[in-house]
């Protein structure tokens, strides 16, 4: 069976984030019961139980593991429950939990594409300061062939190219080219059954929308809800499209999307923004969601396919 554990569900920053006093974090910081505090996206994903792929390394890592015991699962001295560790972009809220890891034993297997180890060799260079601690044992991840991580038998991987946006730091921000992101088809080989997984999901592409109709589950980008939420706020001068982020609202949005998809898959949004009214479960657009079939992922949140 293949078993998915959210171990953050809130983009960069989480939830609340530390300088943030928007509706929504002045809401959780007041102990508000109808917020949840949120971690920076990871999941963890197994088949057995026992071995599980880290999708991501957030920078609340720690607290993470913490808060999930079985990836510490104390067999031996220094031991952990993390096989591998697999990177969808490079992006600082999805990489920088590497550093937390360096106490590993041994090089830590770590599978990304070429052109997210070039930004984590380079212009932020994880991989230079790793070296000096466990190192990494690299993976090179080719887009759309299957492939399997060794430790996490009955499992198999597929990545996708995204149209999403590089880092700040990155030459190719603003200019994706494919491999900046990567979404992940996971399949379990016994039971046939799909996770596709794409927190960073700025455009709907052919090969992108074949692989959601034919997963049981999409575990998809819910950075914000409108395109100008963040300029709205007063907060950015950005809108979601151009940090990357397909809006749930409006015309080609996640919600319109995730209408089309056939009626037996499961739809559930992460990598929520801490402006996102969504993150108020007693919210108009809470209940939207609810009435599209759309769940909203939390910390600790456990799939099950």
């Amino acid at each position: 069976m293949l078993k998915i554990h959210v171990l953050g569900s809130a983009a960069g920053g989480g939830f609340p984030q530390w300088n943030c006093n928007c509706p929504q974090c002045s809401a959780v910081r007041g102990g508000s019961k109808h917020h949840q505090a949120r971690t920076q996206s990871s999941i963890a994903v197994t088949a057995n139980n026992t071995d599980w792929l880290l999708i991501n390394a957030s920078p609340d890592v720690l607290q993470q593991i913490k808060a999930f015991p079985a990836l510490q699962p104390a067999r031996a001295l220094r031991d952990t429950g993390i096989a591998a560790v697999l990177l969808m972009d490079a992006q600082i809220d999805h990489t920088t939990g590497l550093l937390m890891l360096r106490e590993h034993r041994q090089k830590l297997p770590l599978y990304c594409h070429p052109l997210i180890r070039e930004d984590l060799s380079t212009g932020n260079p994880l991989f230079k300061v790793l070296s000096h601690y466990c190192d990494i044992d690299w993976h090179e991840l080719q887009l759309q062939t299957a492939f399997h991580v060794p430790a996490l038998s009955g499992l198999q991987f597929e990545a996708l190219p995204l149209i999403s946006n590089a880092p700040p730091y990155s030459p190719h921000r603003d200019k994706p080219q494919p491999g900046d992101n990567v979404g992940l088809s996971v399949k379990d080989e016994a039971s046939g059954k799909t996770l596709f997984y794409a927190p960073g999901l700025g455009q709907m592409e052919p090969h992108v929308w074949q692989a959601m109709q034919h997963a049981d589950c999409v575990l998809v980008d819910g950075t914000l809800w409108t395109d100008d939420e963040m300029i709205a706020l007063g907060a950015s001068k950005k809108t979601s499209r151009s940090m990357g982020h397909m809006p749930q609202t409006g015309a080609d949005g996640m919600i319109e999307w995730l209408d089309k998809l056939p009626a037996h898959v499961r739809k559930v949004l992460i990598h929520i923004n801490n402006t996102n009214p969504i993150l108020d479960d007693s919210s108009p657009q809470r209940q939207t969601l609810t009435a599209h079939g759309i769940e909203v992922a939390f910390d600790g949140m456990e799939i099950e396919l």
